[in-house]
């Protein structure tokens, strides 16, 4: 997720229209993309809106001083250098980017929660130029999985002024902090006994960017999911774009549901969407008004994005009877 200079503003809440909790249950869309160039998975069991897109296709050990540039979130950045491994489209308008970036292995040590963020400079010697924040969103390692990944992964959404970082060739160096933050502070709010009801449902919510750390949350394997048919704790992720071709991970959305997560995307902008869309539309807040929150006290939810959605899902949640610490968010 790309925090830029707003980074704070973006993502704290305020205010927003809230809307009142609704029981009612639309009819899911059985084919939001009916045009060629996506597949709508049918055999999937809770498949709303199951898609995708068959056309998506040697670190130095050594610390860097720390900048005297202090943003006031978190703790002063500790810079080490890093390497570019890969940068590749993560949507098929080419908005968002996949950043691959080759790390030390105690930063990936210092990785353990999904939500987690780092800040990323393109030189360490520039105390003018503002670093991004970037919610990390691959996956932490699991202890003892075998995984002996040297690599973690960014969603960037390309602007003006980070051409540096999203059209870099493979191996540009960069400056890259310690890995900051609590992240989502699953394992305190989902398990245990804190509250009198165990977390059996799990809501996410993301638009934009915001989709990076709630995927290193799916792919983590922290939340608990049960597999469809199989059991355990069901899941569904409302994720907002403005349009099918600014979404990012449309490629994913059938491996995610493989695995218990019930993907509702959701367009803002069908009209810009030349037919290809039929699915749910306007915004993620909205279609969770809809839909309603069957069992409120037996649920919990992960948001990230943009703080009038993060406020209106918090308001909705809350007044239908959510624990307020199961609603949780990465800052």
């Amino acid at each position: 997720m790309h925090f830029a200079n707003v980074f704070a503003a973006s993502l704290l809440l305020s205010t927003a229209q809230a809307f009142a909790p609704s029981s009612v249950t639309p009819s899911r869309t059985v084919h939001p993309f009916p045009k060629a160039g996506f597949v709508q998975y049918q055999n999937v069991p809770g498949n709303s809106a199951s898609i995708l897109n068959n056309n998506l296709v040697s670190f130095q050990n050594q610390k860097c001083p720390s900048s005297r540039l202090f943003m006031g979130w978190g703790p002063e950045p500790e810079w080490s250098p890093a390497s570019i491994l890969s940068v590749a489209s993560a949507s098929s308008s080419g908005k968002f980017v996949t950043v691959s970036v080759n790390v030390s292995a105690s930063l990936l040590d210092e990785y353990k929660v999904p939500g987690q963020y780092v800040q990323v400079k393109q030189y360490v010697d520039d105390e003018s130029a503002k670093p991004l924040f970037l919610a990390i969103a691959s996956p932490p390692n699991a202890v003892g999985d075998g995984q002996t990944s040297s690599s973690i992964e960014f969603l960037v959404k390309k602007t003006e002024n980070n051409d540096w970082i999203t059209n870099a060739s493979d191996g540009t160096a960069i400056s890259i902090s310690q890995v900051m933050g609590e992240g989502f502070p699953i394992q305190e709010e989902c398990e245990g006994f804190k509250y009198d009801f165990p977390l059996q449902n799990c809501l996410m919510f993301a638009n934009g960017s915001g989709i990076a750390p709630i995927r290193a949350a799916i792919e983590s394997g922290q939340l608990n999911i049960g597999k469809p048919g199989k059991g355990g704790r069901t899941a569904r992720l409302y994720f907002g774009c403005s349009t099918v071709a600014d979404m990012p991970y449309i490629s994913k959305f059938s491996e995610w549901e493989a695995n218990g997560v019930e993907v509702v995307p959701v367009i803002s902008q069908p009209e810009y969407c030349q037919g290809q869309w039929n699915g749910r539309t306007g915004y993620v807040q909205t279609c969770l008004e809809e839909d309603g929150i069957p069992i409120p006290r037996n649920t919990g939810a992960l948001l990230c994005g943009v703080k009038g959605m993060a406020e209106s899902v918090k308001d909705l949640l809350t007044r239908a009877g959510v624990f307020e610490g199961r609603v949780m968010t990465n800052f």
